[in-house]
């Protein structure tokens, strides 16, 4: 069987993909293998209707919605190489199954490497965040600490004093800051410490203190941090473009370089967004492979009068 469309991804943005191929009464298969970037949250904001729900929720009220719909359906088994062959694509599975579709949504995501300091993971989504929008609201009013040892540094603290007027910067050793940045900082109350992060302190996911190489012991009850974002999967097959930052490019409507391959999410973003924004981007990839598929039937037809 060959299928209108294979999402890849079960994330917010390939659910809404899912969702609105689904209505439009195209053939879909979702695979998803349950391993988001987000597995550390507990809870997800900034969604209405939605605000403050656990990841995994999220996922089993949307596949509940998507069951109503006969023709999506739901592989749990990751999907490793994608081939184009003619005008179709050849969906290879872990398992060794392989799928026929006529266009391709990759909605993967990203996932995200932490600095090296110790004891980092424990405290990575429950109060150490990448994301102010996300969980800035939570963390409102507290002595905050921004990790950051490039250049996204000052924009962060920028963005985390929206939340609080106590951020202290920790570069961890690095000298990312120019001057005029530093001074900018210091005028607006926000601090610099340069020194290496030996440990982070604190009980059951929730910081306390920030341990320096000179043993000091700065106190801080969370904050955020920069890591870098790779993609969580890549299809090399595939030869499509990416940004400076890593992701996947596209037009306005999430069409790639490659004729029937879509992007959206944080695949296409290159970074840690917002569930309703990777949904809407999922909607619209949706939107672009119908209409595609629409002009393809009559353009078909045209040829054939």
């Amino acid at each position: 069987m060959i299928v209108d469309c294979a999402v890849i991804g079960g994330g917010p943005a390939g659910l809404n993909a899912a969702l609105v191929l689904g209505r439009s009464r195209r053939q879909t298969i979702l695979f998803d293998d349950n391993k988001p970037r987000n597995a550390v949250t507990s809870e997800s904001h900034g969604f209405i209707t939605r605000d403050g729900i656990h990841p995994q929720e999220f996922k089993r009220i949307a596949q509940a919605e998507l069951s109503k719909y006969p023709d999506v359906t739901i592989e749990k088994q990751r999907v490793y190489r994608i081939n184009k062959e003619n005008e179709f694509f050849q969906v290879e599975t872990e398992k060794g199954e392989v799928f026929t579709a006529k266009k391709v949504i990759l909605a993967t995501g990203f996932k995200e490497v932490l600095p090296e300091i110790p004891r980092v993971k424990e405290f990575y989504g429950k109060s150490l965040f990448s994301c102010p929008f996300c969980d800035g609201w939570e963390l409102r009013d507290r002595p905050l600490a921004v990790i950051a040892d490039d250049k996204k540094a000052f924009h962060m603290a920028k963005v985390v004093s929206n939340w609080t007027d106590d951020v202290i910067i920790f570069t961890n050793g690095s000298n990312v800051l120019s001057q005029e940045e530093q001074e900018l900082l210091k005028s607006k109350g926000i601090r610099i410490n340069d020194k290496k992060i030996v440990t982070l302190i604190g009980e059951e996911g929730m910081l306390e203190k920030i341990m320096l190489e000179d043993e000091t012991e700065v106190p801080r009850e969370g904050g955020f941090i920069i890591a870098e974002w790779i993609q969580a999967a890549s299809f090399d097959s595939l030869e499509y473009t990416l940004n400076e930052q890593g992701g996947i490019e596209t037009d306005n409507w999430q069409r790639t370089n490659i004729e029937g391959v879509y992007a959206c999410g944080d695949t296409r973003i290159a970074g840690p967004t917002q569930l309703i924004l990777a949904a809407g981007e999922g909607s619209m990839a949706a939107i672009a492979v119908n209409a595609d598929l629409i002009e393809e039937k009559f353009n078909d037809e045209k040829q054939h009068n």
